[in-house]
């Protein structure tokens, strides 16, 4: 498949942003008085079993409008974004400011931010009303963004949520679409101090059996974002040296998920599929990389609605890698 199912993954999103329960969101509590329902919490990601989740699965709506307006699914994708209001959003401010400013960090932010990139570059109505209606939460979780990452004494190289690397990927996006050079230059800064001089990577503590995400690859992928192709070749060269005979083999084969109905043990088919988008962008710089890309996508699409506890947020993921499929095939092709 080269081009993405935007009306299979759309129905996805769809069947469950607005279903509340099952429902996993943390709040912090002074006393009894302080705990609300996650409809009052989040009136505008309260859906999808927790809220970062929500907040993606509106950015595969967007992307999937703006990729294909003529879906039959666009016009419940419009409907949905008509909704955004600015009680609504006045409400999810003061969760956050409630829950204090390591609430959803940094994973949460960088959904939330990416979903506003996507909103601000639409051409459709419905997503220009929601952008503007949203605003006010993406300015404060980029201020929250920008406090936070000078502050930040090392990288977090983890397989799951607070992976840092990851969130500063996604908040590029922001930086570009909503035209702001500070952040911009804030993430690049990070980044470059934090990634740029790694060399000999072993990836020997991957993957994790709780992870989704591959520390090593979402590094790489940073750099290549970051990086000149003149400079990123070398830079990949030295960090993983032996990427071309298949090493290390740890990140090469594709991961094996022998419970879905485990919250965290289902994070491994989104594993499969962060490390397929990783793969597939990766090939543009080493082309004998796509097949493995290949072979972690196929092991993880046909488990997208298995159960509950990987269909509320696989689907995003799945898109990300189908996005880098469809890239890397268009750019192969115009070669």
């Amino acid at each position: 498949m080269h081009t993405p199912d935007y009306a299979a993954l759309a129905r996805i999103a769809l069947g469950h942003i607005t279903q509340v329960y099952p429902h996993s969101g943390p709040q912090k509590l002074k006393s009894a008085s302080d705990w609300l329902p996650p409809e009052q919490a989040h009136p505008l990601f309260c859906g999808s079993y927790d809220w970062h989740s929500c907040v993606h699965s509106h950015w595969l709506l967007v992307q999937a409008l703006n990729a294909a307006p003529q879906l039959a699914e666009a016009e419940a994708i419009r409907q949905r974004l008509q909704q955004f209001n600015s009680a609504a959003v006045a409400a999810e401010i003061a969760t956050f400011e409630r829950q204090g400013a390591g609430f959803e960090r940094p994973y949460g932010w960088a959904w939330l931010l990416k979903l506003q990139a996507e909103l601000l570059i639409s051409n459709e109505p419905a997503a220009s009303h929601a952008a503007r209606t949203l605003q006010p939460l993406a300015m404060l979780v980029r201020e929250r963004l920008m406090d936070y990452l000078p502050r930040l004494p090392y990288p977090i190289r983890s397989g799951q949520h607070n992976n840092t690397a990851f969130a500063l990927l996604l908040a590029l996006d922001y930086a570009s679409s909503a035209q702001d050079p500070a952040l911009a230059e804030l993430l690049h800064q990070r980044s470059l101090e934090w990634f740029a001089n790694d060399v000999a990577c072993p990836a020997w503590g991957e993957p994790g059996g709780e992870d989704f995400l591959s520390p090593s690859l979402q590094q790489a992928v940073l750099m290549q974002r970051l990086m000149s192709s003149e400079a990123f070749g070398p830079w990949l060269a030295a960090f993983l040296p032996q990427l071309a005979s298949g090493q290390p083999a740890t990140l090469f084969q594709p991961v094996s998920v022998v419970e879905r109905s485990d919250g965290k043990l289902a994070h491994l088919d989104g594993l499969n599929l962060s490390r397929a988008w990783c793969w597939f962008l990766l090939a543009q710089s080493v082309p004998q990389l796509q097949a493995t890309a290949e072979a972690h996508l196929h092991a993880a699409l046909n488990h997208l609605q298995d159960d509950y506890m990987g269909s509320h947020w696989l689907a995003t993921f799945a898109l990300l890698a189908q996005q880098a499929q469809r890239s890397l095939v268009s750019r192969n092709l115009s070669m």
